[in-house]
């Protein structure tokens, strides 16, 4: 079984950043699997600066709703999927079971042969939302989040930068 780990913080806490030297420091090619799907000029610069920190020793999978897909083809190194806020709304987006998806990707975890760290968005945080559809999406991402970590070895909170382990691998 591979290690796998569940990096979750608020927007803009520095969790992508932290996750791409994380995958980094586990040795061999990593591969990014990226979830986005960018709609205007400003989510295309947000990409573009991602690719730019990261570099060219990383292999990119575009893939914004078949994330078992992805991760089934890109086992052979460690891989970074961010993030999985974005991949739930592709699934609500697409009307599909996305319940079903994050038990599969859980499920996928203990058959993987390489490492795989996941980024996602603490989004409970906040106050409740005002309308019907922000509150059905915060209570999915919520559930996503808590199913990956329930399956993930690790999982790290970040707050300004700075990385909490709130869940301890095996020593």
């Amino acid at each position: 079984m591979a290690k796998s780990i569940l990096i979750t913080g608020g927007a803009r806490s520095g969790k992508s950043a932290f996750a791409e030297r994380s995958v980094a420091g586990l040795g061999g090619a990593p591969t990014y699997i990226a979830t986005a799907q960018p709609q205007d000029d400003e989510m295309y610069a947000r990409i573009a600066a991602h690719r730019a920190r990261r570099g060219a020793e990383w292999r990119l999978i575009e893939e914004p709703v078949d994330l078992i897909g992805a991760l089934r083809a890109s086992d052979t190194g460690p891989r970074l999927v961010d993030c999985l806020t974005l991949w739930l709304t592709n699934l609500m987006l697409a009307e599909a079971d996305w319940r079903a998806a994050a038990d599969e990707a859980a499920n996928l975890l203990p058959d993987l042969f390489h490492p795989v760290i996941f980024v996602t968005n603490e989004v409970g945080l906040g106050i409740v939302p005002d309308n019907a559809l922000a509150r059905r999406f915060r209570d999915a991402a919520g559930a996503v989040n808590q199913t990956i970590a329930d399956a993930a070895d690790e999982v790290f909170l970040v707050v300004a930068g700075q990385p909490l382990k709130v869940k301890p691998g095996a020593a």
